[in-house]
């Protein structure tokens, strides 16, 4: 599919990389790694032939249909779905024809139509933009009045709707929560065609990649596997290196310290073995980035009450209407709590509440007298001064004028030399996040609440942060789509689920399963979960599921019948179009109505076997629920 062959790439006078030398076979899935600025994206840029090579070449087999995301999207009033829908070239240029010929139509053209499923196009977009978060007033909303994140996943539904051989995707998950990132993981394992993906979270890597590109210190190298084993491999590659491998000692010495530290104080068995887990994977981790230049750690909060916080029947939301209702909880020092929850049902404004952002709409809240709350939210970059550099941004909000200690402090997040010198305006969306993330480090917060703290952030930086969240002795509330980071920091989690905020029973794993079982809940228009306490209810209860199993059996019955009626009726007209002189002009009209029925014919089918798949599923369960009644 690829070959690279002595690949050179410059910017400007900077050498990004020299004599790439590999090879990508057609459908592999290829994760693509490096630091900000190593020439990953470029790398990229060179594939959809928009940069050219500085030496040495870079061929594609073929004529491979290659879709990309779009670093832009030029909207108009059309919904989310016809943007979508312009994901696939060939469908919009068939459309494009066949209105052009008017009710005349062609014949060739509705075949090809038809056989590229053109008639099912816009489900198919729709499914994409559910998968992605949308619901479905949003999606049918003019795509000119979302937000520019929205507008961030209708270009990345775009890249998924075209029928690629090659798809490159550089960051997806930047604008994604967790429910839309677990959504792409299956999906990306699905796709059949070669995948270029750039990103910086290494359990989506691991999950969907069969091979590693790694872009370092001006070389490009292979590595079989997914991101594990390649990190495994780098770590054993370091530690050959004398002064890495006495970095690399300090640095397991440092883990294994915190991790007995850990295990001494465990209380909680389930929590603290998921901890554990995680602390001995860290342990593991930790070799393959002494090399980091990001190295910094929380200055100890100055008190630490406890509790930190409490909320006691409080309401939070937007506009005179309550997101979330009933809240109570507790925060004390060392609690580690990640919230889980679909997109939209009330992460962020939590998150907003507990950082004294959002004011209460009924209830109370209880700051401890010390409280000293840290909050970290995108929305916060856009409040940096452009005109300022990290060093003035420090001493307007600390009044903090040794600049010896600024830059030992900043340098821990990857700002050395000039660079804390420079203007903040034209820094990259990583080095804004990490200034930003510098002064929250710096306030030394007893309450830290980060609402995707990982986005641009490089997977150094966020190894970095994740070690500095271990050692720190507040309290974390994290909102995050990065699952290492949820598994390395959080010993509980919170569901934020229909308006309550209550804790989640399960482990991080079991929470794909959860969303599979709510959203099948919201697509059958909510089912009634009511818990049965007594022994006369349970009875009840057992007696209904066997009352339902005869209306079930011949709800499955119906189906069956219906199904291999439309089959029939599938095949007569797949028959009338094996005729030859079918496809005569003047016989267009009559070819048209055919294809039309056929596509009609076969849309009902996929929900005849849908509905029938679901209730011999509904069968199934009431039969094992009435056996055991």
């Amino acid at each position: 599919m690829l070959q690279l062959t002595n690949l050179a790439i410059r910017r400007g006078p900077r050498l990004l990389f020299e004599g790439a030398t590999l090879a990508v076979a057609p459908g592999q899935r290829v994760g693509v790694v490096g630091a900000n600025g190593s020439g990953k994206s470029s790398l990229f840029e060179l594939v959809l032939g928009t940069l050219d090579a500085d030496a040495g070449s870079l061929a594609v087999a073929g004529d491979p249909v290659i879709a990309h995301v779009a670093q832009h999207l030029d909207v108009d009033d059309r919904d989310a779905v016809e943007h979508t829908l312009d994901g696939d070239a060939e469908l919009r240029a068939i459309e494009g024809a066949l209105a052009a010929r008017g009710h005349h139509g062609d014949g060739k053209l509705q075949a090809r139509l038809e056989e590229i499923g053109g008639y099912g196009a816009p489900a198919r977009a729709a499914r994409l933009l559910a998968g992605l978060g949308f619901d479905e007033t949003r999606m049918r909303a003019p795509a000119n009045t979302l937000s520019g994140g929205w507008r961030m996943r209708i270009n990345l539904a775009r890249a998924l709707m075209c029928r690629s051989d090659l798809l490159l995707l550089d960051e997806p998950t930047n604008h994604l929560d967790l429910d839309a990132v677990i959504w792409l993981e299956s999906w990306l394992q699905q796709y059949p065609g070669t995948l270029l993906l750039i990103s910086h979270d290494r359990e989506f890597l691991d999950r969907i990649v069969t091979q590693v590109i790694s872009i370092e210190n001006g070389r490009v190298t292979a590595y079989a596997g997914d991101y594990s084993d390649y990190e495994a491999t780098r770590a054993a590659r370091l530690s050959q290196q004398a002064a890495a491998h006495r970095r690399q000692q300090r640095e397991i010495a440092h883990m294994q310290s915190f991790v007995t530290r850990f295990r001494a104080k465990a209380s909680k068995a389930r929590q603290a073995q998921s901890r554990l887990k995680a602390l001995e994977r860290m342990e593991r981790i930790a070799p393959a980035h002494v090399d980091s230049p990001f190295h910094f750690a929380f200055r100890a909060p100055e008190a630490l009450p406890a509790p930190l916080l409490r909320l006691e029947d409080a309401a939070a939301g937007y506009d005179g209407r309550a997101v979330l209702e009933d809240i109570n909880l507790s925060i004390a020092p060392g609690d580690r709590i990640g919230l889980l929850g679909l997109n939209g049902a009330g992460k962020s404004t939590l998150s907003r509440l507990l950082a004294g952002r959002l004011p209460l709409m009924a209830g109370e809240t209880v700051p401890a007298t010390r409280l000293a709350r840290g909050y970290f939210a995108q929305s916060q970059l856009e409040l940096l001064r452009g005109d300022e550099t990290p060093a003035e941004h420090f001493k307007r909000l600390f009044d903090l004028h040794d600049e010896q200690t600024m830059r030992n402090f900043l340098g821990g997040f990857g700002f050395s030399g000039d660079r804390v010198f420079e203007p903040v305006a034209p820094f990259s969306g990583g080095e804004k996040a990490r200034l930003v993330l510098a002064t929250v480090v710096y306030t030394r917060p007893n309450l830290l609440i980060l609402d995707e703290p990982t986005n641009h952030l490089d997977i150094d930086m966020r190894h970095a942060l994740t070690s500095a969240l271990q050692e720190y002795d507040g309290a974390v509330v994290l909102v995050s789509h990065d699952r290492h980071l949820l598994r390395a920091t959080a010993d509980e989690l919170w569901l934020v689920d229909g308006g309550r905020v209550e804790p989640f029973d399960g482990e991080l794993d079991d929470y794909p399963a959860w969303l599979v079982s709510r959203r099948r809940q919201a697509d059958n228009g909510g089912a009634k979960t009511a818990a049965v306490a007594s022994r006369r209810d349970q009875r009840r209860e057992a007696a209904r599921r066997r009352a339902e199993v005869k209306p079930l059996a011949d709800r499955v019955r119906q189906l069956e019948a219906r199904l291999e009626k439309l089959q029939d009726e599938n095949k007569s007209v797949d028959q009338t179009l094996t005729d030859h002189a079918l496809y005569g002009d003047d016989r267009k009209d009559e070819l048209a109505a055919l294809l039309k029925q056929r596509a009609t014919v076969v849309a009902r089918i996929d929900d005849a076997e849908a509905d029938l798949l679901d209730a011999m599923e509904k069968l199934e369960s009431a039969e094992r629920d009435a056996a055991r009644a």
